[in-house]
């Protein structure tokens, strides 16, 4: 067996960076009238960091939803106080009660297009979604005719934290093919809540219509669009672990996420 080192051309790559810094856009997609959807239970750890995060993108026009549901631990007044401090980019919606993540969304989206936003990104406020893909979202939707871009574990490129097990892996892969084989939706990456749309788009979806309450209304958003007809993009993301707090999910949120691809199929049916 030859002892000699492999030849330059196959040594190992340095590895990928996968949660990329932020990158700078041209004119005029820098001019982009851009708002951040962010609903918020219990973050206060976080917030603040997200907040600082998306204020450094080379965004000038990029602004701020906070959609609080009465976090016991003081995230509102806490987003209230980055609204001051920020001039204006940061504005805040106070929920009475916690009320599911769907309907905070659509919330924060009716107010975003109210106030003249052209492109409307999601984003959870666990920093589980680096911002520094925010630049790379927007500018494939300006370079698409795609009604929305969404940050993507499951194409190629894409990945998860290391601190995710085997169970978490199994149960998030399952879920996908579950609902893709429910509702012939050609999206890889199906129950994914990092994206950004156009205006155009979310008017299109009738947004006040949207039944789900918790994470499948994610699902909804994508079945709604590709039924629709407005073209639907992935880009590879690396999706982090939460590092401040704990996960939202519940049972009664699992068993509608289980139950919904099953009743939005029998109602796109009954509309044929």
């Amino acid at each position: 067996m030859s002892s000699r080192s492999p030849h330059p051309e196959h040594r190992p790559s340095e590895p990928v960076r996968v949660t990329p810094e932020p990158v700078a856009l041209p004119e005029p997609w820098r001019s982009s009238r851009l708002t951040v959807v962010v609903p918020t239970y219990d973050e206060a750890g976080n917030l603040p960091v997200l907040v600082s995060r998306l204020m450094a993108l080379d965004l000038p026009e990029l602004r701020i939803v906070v959609v609080d549901d009465n976090s016991p631990d003081g995230t509102g007044e806490i987003a209230d106080k980055l609204a001051i401090e920020h001039g204006g980019r940061v504005s805040v919606l106070h929920r009475t009660e916690k009320d599911g993540l769907g309907r905070a969304y659509v919330e924060g989206m009716t107010r975003a297009l109210e106030d003249g936003a052209d492109y409307v990104v999601q984003m959870d406020a666990d920093l589980s979604h680096p911002v520094g893909y925010v630049p790379q979202l927007l500018g494939t939707l300006h370079a698409t005719d795609a009604g929305v871009v969404i940050g993507s574990r499951y194409v190629p490129g894409g990945s998860l934290s290391e601190a995710w097990g085997a169970r978490r892996r199994l149960l998030s892969g399952w879920a996908n093919a579950y609902v893709k084989t429910v509702l012939a939706i050609p999206v890889r990456d199906v129950t994914a809540g990092f994206k950004i749309w156009r205006a155009s788009a979310l008017r299109a979806l009738d947004l006040a219509g949207i039944e789900s309450t918790g994470y499948a209304f994610q699902v909804e958003m994508h079945y709604r669009a590709y039924r629709r007809g407005r073209k639907i993009v992935e880009i590879p993301i690396h999706f982090e672990d939460r590092v401040v707090g704990r996960s939202k999910l519940d049972g009664a949120v699992a068993l509608e996420a289980a139950l919904r691809p099953l009743r939005l199929r029998r109602a796109e049916n009954a509309r044929r």
